[in-house]
């Protein structure tokens, strides 16, 4: 057996992305030099880290519970920090051994000593008893995983006998409905979906002969509903649809955007553009080698802009032809934005800064060097103004022109992920590694409301488009709906079983869906914060979007995988 630092680096990597460290990841990459490695990531699955060190520890309790005679014996069960201590294990096999010994001088009578003979039985017992092997076959043995709680104290994630160790029982899925929550605003808007682009119905979804229930009461989207997309070597952190047409585009790990055409019933993977991000060296174009982690399509869906970690973005048409490559960030891009005109594009990076560009030019109109840290997020309040984020936990409002910020907003208590404009640019949402949601306002300097009910890092926000709802989305593996007028938590929907990376409303704000590394996405009515639909992917979801007439929902995943959901109801036979 050998294995290479640069293996164990990748696993402690792909580790760090997968439990939400995104800059910690970023970091620790750049410093082991995890992209001069030679490792296929799409072909390492997910928690590949923990399942090697479960390993492992099964591996050392078996050190312990087997003796020098070969029988097996019941133990208490193993923590990982134990199992590192160079004391422990020999400490605790001692101990087995010590038992076993007084066990023996007290339950064991000898029959013929002076011929060397022995029968073994049990004290006031003419049978033998069963040996310790045979005993241990159906003793439970207890695997520990990386805590949920947080407090930090280990959680249980498989009770099973020592021939299933590693076939894990899900974990049970509770309710999402709460009988005291406030009843929800009306999402409903003010023209109902004509008949020619019908929506789910609430409790329905697809036709019912066609849905799938697993016994759970999740109502699984059939694969005859589903599109999965191929082509990508890594995972896909980003996808979303075209404003006008059923062009999906995705951003990978392998360094390139793809483009898939779903307007008709061709076949998508063979029609897909791939739009490879490469860097000049040594006067010759070559691949950057680096993560393509934001994208993002103009008003008018006539072109693509990309942000990559290797610090250029990029503006691309629906052909896939290169237009434009902006540089001027002096590291990776975390999120780029277009503004509603579509003449700027706005943009914010590891360098601290964010950039206004000249989207027919591509040259820098301003760039914007106020945070103290890597700004992570920006959002259009206007067509000139916007706000930025970032891990110096502050929150800037900046205008185009103006040599300071008009605004700016602290209260969070740890770096903020995600900044949200309401659809009218009145109220600002902003989530933080904080555990809160706050609600800003351009009129006050300290927030509207500061709402407190996740219990992990909140990892990304959603506005309604029609209400003041909001949507939020946790590593604590729940999604919450408010109502911000009121500052009321309507719902918190507790399906998924792992962190919740994605939510996306459909443009009539009737449904919610929700991605998770669970790998489950879920169709919820926001309504009533009823489940509808749900699918199981191949990956852990990163992203979840609709398309234009809310009758389609992309998802891209840890695998490499993207897929669609088709949730178009089908003509009466």
């Amino acid at each position: 057996m050998s294995f290479s630092s640069d293996e164990v680096n990748y696993l402690v990597y792909r580790y760090l992305q997968e439990s939400g460290y995104i800059h910690s990841a970023y970091t620790f990459g750049i410093e082991s030099h995890i992209n001069s490695s030679n490792i296929n990531g799409s072909l390492v699955p997910p928690s590949a880290l923990l399942n090697i060190i479960q390993k492992g520890l099964q591996y050392t309790e078996a050190e312990i519970s087997i003796g020098e005679d070969g029988t097996e014996r019941n133990i208490e069960s193993l923590s990982l920090i134990d199992a590192v201590l160079p004391d422990i294990v020999p400490q605790r096999q001692q101990q087995l051994t010590n038992s076993n010994n007084n066990s023996s001088s007290n339950n064991v009578s000898n029959n013929n000593s002076s011929n060397n003979s022995s029968s073994i039985v049990a004290s006031g017992s003419t049978e033998s008893g069963p040996t310790a092997s045979s005993v241990s076959k159906s003793t439970p043995v207890v695997i520990k995983t990386e805590s949920n709680d947080p407090q930090g104290s280990s959680s249980l994630l498989v009770t099973t006998s020592a021939s299933s160790v590693n076939q894990q029982i899900p974990p049970t899925l509770s309710s999402s409905n709460s009988s005291n929550a406030p009843q929800p605003m009306d999402t409903t808007p003010s023209s109902a979906p004509t008949s020619g682009n019908s929506h789910i119905q609430p409790g329905t979804g697809i036709l019912p002969e066609e849905t799938l229930n697993n016994g759970d009461g999740l109502v699984e989207i059939p694969n005859s509903r589903v599109t999965v997309l191929k082509g990508h070597e890594s995972e896909v952190f980003i996808c979303a649809w075209n404003p006008s047409s059923d062009l999906l585009a995705s951003g990978s790990g392998d360094s390139t955007a793809r483009i898939w055409n779903l307007n008709d019933k061709s076949n998508a993977v063979a029609n897909q553009m791939v739009l490879r991000h490469c860097i000049q060296r040594g006067g010759a174009e070559v691949p950057s080698n680096k993560d393509v982690t934001s994208l993002d399509w103009n008003s008018d869906g006539t072109l693509l802009a990309t942000g990559s970690y290797d610090g250029f973005a990029r503006i691309w048409t629906t052909e896939g032809r290169l237009a434009s490559t902006l540089g001027q960030h002096k590291g990776p891009i975390f999120a780029l934005k277009w503004n509603k005109k579509g003449n700027y594009i706005l943009s914010a990076g590891v360098d601290k800064t964010t950039i206004i560009w000249d989207a027919s030019t591509g040259q820098c109109t301003q760039q914007f060097a106020f945070h103290d840290a890597p700004a992570l997020d920006v959002d259009w309040q206007s067509n000139t103004s916007f706000a930025s984020c970032s891990t110096d936990q502050c929150i800037h409002v900046c205008k185009l022109g103006m040599g300071q910020p008009i605004k700016t907003f602290t209260g969070h208590t740890n770096e903020v992920n995600a900044i949200k404009w309401d659809p009218q640019g009145n109220f600002l949402a902003s989530c933080s590694d904080d555990m809160t949601l706050k609600i800003w306002s351009m009129k006050q300097d300290k927030c509207i409301h500061d709402l407190q009910a996740h219990n992990k890092e909140i990892y990304t926000i959603k506005w309604s488009p029609f209400t003041t709802i909001l949507a939020s989305a946790s590593f604590d593996s729940t999604v919450r709906l408010w109502e911000i007028d009121r500052g009321l938590c309507l719902y918190n929907l507790t399906k998924h079983s792992e962190p919740v990376y994605s939510v996306a409303f459909s443009p009539d704000g009737k449904f919610l869906a929700s991605g998770s590394f669970d790998k489950w996405v879920h169709i919820w009515s926001t309504s009533n914060g009823q489940l509808i639909n749900s699918y199981k992917g191949t990956g852990g979801i990163f992203e979840v979007c609709w398309n234009q007439r809310g009758d389609k929902v992309g998802a891209s995943a840890s695998d490499g995988s993207v897929f669609v959901l088709d949730l178009r109801r089908l003509p009466s036979q």
